[in-house]
């Protein structure tokens, strides 16, 4: 799509807006139409840093629409990051928190038998058993966005959906955290009360995951690239793709610094119980639950959009019919004399054609998400196949995050900037293939690491044999320092900064703004499938074929980040044109469903 004005264009754009039916935030303001906002001043939204540049003697141009020249040739930059995003971002680290600080010790509650002292174990159903409930739980979690994404979109709109979601999450914390107590354990309520509790939770998590994401984004307002300058008086490009990026960067650092509960929850497993552990978790929910509530004023929260879902469905069906992607536009249906009452628009169309595009990549990350679901099992158990030296198996998964928080500041304050102003483009399916293979190397590290295992004493391919039984009647492992296993933590940690977070800004930048939540589901969707992919795997995790299954997934990774690449490349091309459509949905007129917007 053309940026380009005309001078008629031009003038259209600089016509006072009517904000009677724009939309509003929680305050009752209407939110500032953005293509006319900043033409004449520096300042474009309602904050007022949030470009941040001034430059006398050039206000006449700050705020002005870059020509396709200018955008090849000026250096873009994003815009400073919305202070309501930082709080959605809190309240993001408080549920990941508690998400990543019960499930990492799943493995071995379910694994390992209750043997009466703390921590060891509760459920005693065996590496197959753990890790086929734990991958269950996963491709559960990541289902229910779905229905999470239909509340929002439709019914609810994102705030209130996260905000009931929540209250459904804490039943389930406090059914995990009863259930866990000993005397519960001894009971026999464990394994009925972590099923009810798993379903609950699962629930609780999908309600919130699909709209937590495009509600940190949706506190950025800007839809359109516009020229201004450094303080230096540099000319310049604001570039609202860069802001995403930067969001969601921020927004998966505030993920693994929560997931850094398994700093704690493994030494409070060990050292006090299950129970203990699942009890942190709940109280720091229910303080990210309080952000949420007494944030309310402070967010951008967008209503819901009526039937946009049903209406996308339609929209789908009518192209598959007429197999002709254009054929659910009102002006084509005129054309050959169809229907003639759609409730939607041909720019509408044009919308859910892109969001299609986005879940065209989607569909290859499956093969991703089974490699990243080995660092929250199979990798436990590796652990526990080492010599521990006084270090939990479980703790091991925190070099995770640990990778991402060193490496998601060093991307995004440095390598980003300097490919930019050296102009070297790093577009997304770029960023989505590299992701994939260093996946790949993560993969081979473990196998390479499961080697080492098998060729170790005292067990060797049978590891945790009564050979390497101690004193204490505690099997530990074979002669293998834990430690040697950071790589492929690490490496599983860079390689999501790559296709994980590109991922989440994919789903947003990609998908219609009234079905935002919905695009998003549609992504994490993928991670169900991830899930029941690994459940299919479940026959192989056993000694020595977990090696072998390394390997497959190793080779799996990089042929699929190869595909990627050779199929969508090409997308690379499109991305500023893709993008632009919510410029002109939100700015003009014409464009706009009367069933979508008529609410606001």
């Amino acid at each position: 799509m053309d940026h380009e004005l005309n001078a008629a264009q031009l003038h259209q754009e600089l016509e006072p807006a009517d904000h009677s039916n724009k939309e509003k935030d929680v305050l009752g303001a209407p939110l500032q139409d953005e293509s006319n906002a900043g033409l004449k001043e520096v300042c474009i939204t309602d904050e007022k840093d949030t470009t941040g540049f001034q430059s006398p003697g050039h206000e006449h141009e700050e705020g002005e629409l870059p020509t396709e020249e200018e955008k090849r040739a000026l250096r873009h930059i994003g815009d400073p990051l919305p202070k309501a995003a930082f709080l959605v971002a809190i309240v993001e680290l408080c549920e990941r928190f508690t998400y990543y600080g019960v499930q990492g010790l799943f493995q071995n509650y379910i694994q390992r038998p209750l043997d009466g002292s703390q921590g060891r174990g509760a459920l005693g159903m065996g590496h197959k058993g753990a890790t086929g409930l734990g991958t269950f739980f996963q491709f559960w979690c990541y289902v229910t966005p779905i229905l999470g994404a239909i509340i929002a979109d439709q019914y609810l709109g994102k705030y209130k959906t996260i905000l009931y979601f929540c209250g459904v999450y804490i039943i389930g914390l406090l059914i995990l955290t009863l259930t866990a107590i000993p005397k519960a354990l001894e009971n026999g309520a464990g394994l009925g009360g972590f099923i009810a509790a798993v379903i609950i939770i699962g629930l609780g998590t999908g309600g919130i995951k699909s709209n937590v994401a495009p509600l940190i984004a949706d506190q950025y307002k800007r839809r359109q690239m516009v020229i201004s300058h450094t303080p230096e008086g540099e000319r310049v490009i604001l570039d609202p793709a860069i802001t995403i990026q930067g969001i969601y960067m921020i927004f998966y650092l505030s993920i693994n610094v929560g997931s850094l509960s398994l700093l704690a929850t493994p030494y409070m497993e060990r050292d006090v119980g299950f129970w203990s552990a699942y009890l942190l978790a709940l109280c720091m929910f229910l303080a990210g639950t309080t952000v949420l509530i007494f944030g309310k004023k402070i967010y951008v929260v967008r209503p819901p959009q009526g039937s946009v879902i049903t209406d996308a469905f339609k929209v789908i069906w009518l192209m598959i019919k007429h197999r002709n992607s254009n054929a659910a536009k009102p002006s084509y249906q005129q054309e050959i004399g169809g229907k003639t009452n759609l409730p939607w628009d041909d720019h509408f169309v044009e919308e859910v054609k892109r969001a299609l595009v986005a879940c065209k990549v989607f569909t290859f990350y499956p093969i991703y998400w089974v490699v990243y679901a080995n660092f929250s099992n199979n990798f436990v158990t590796q652990a526990g196949q080492m010599r521990g030296h006084g270090i939990p198996n479980d703790l091991m998964q925190n070099f995770d995050p640990i990778a991402i928080i060193v490496f998601v500041p060093v991307l995004d304050r440095f390598v980003y900037p300097l490919l930019r102003k050296l102009k070297i483009p790093f577009p997304p399916i770029n960023r989505i293939t590299l992701g994939f293979w260093v996946g790949s190397l993560a993969m081979a590290y473990a196998a390479i690491i499961q080697h080492y295992i098998y060729i170790s004493g005292p067990c060797y391919k049978a590891p945790l044999c009564p050979a390497s039984v101690d004193s204490a009647g505690v099997a530990q492992g074979n002669n293998i320092h834990i430690a040697a296993q950071t790589g492929a933590y690490m490496l599983i940690g860079i390689s999501e900064i790559f296709a994980s977070v590109t991922g989440l800004e994919y789903a947003y930048t990609k998908a219609p703004p009234s079905m935002k939540s919905f695009v998003q589901a549609m992504y994490l969707l993928t991670v169900a499938f991830g899930a029941a992919i690994s459940e299919a795997l479940n026959p192989l995790l056993y000694d020595p074929a977990i090696l072998w299954m390394f390997v497959g997934l190793c080779i799996a990774s990089f042929l699929t980040g190869a595909l990627i690449w050779l199929l969508f490349h090409h997308l690379n091309a499109t991305e500023d044109q893709m993008n632009a459509l919510d410029k002109d949905y939100d700015n003009d007129e014409t464009l706009k469903r009367p069933s979508v917007r008529e609410d606001f």
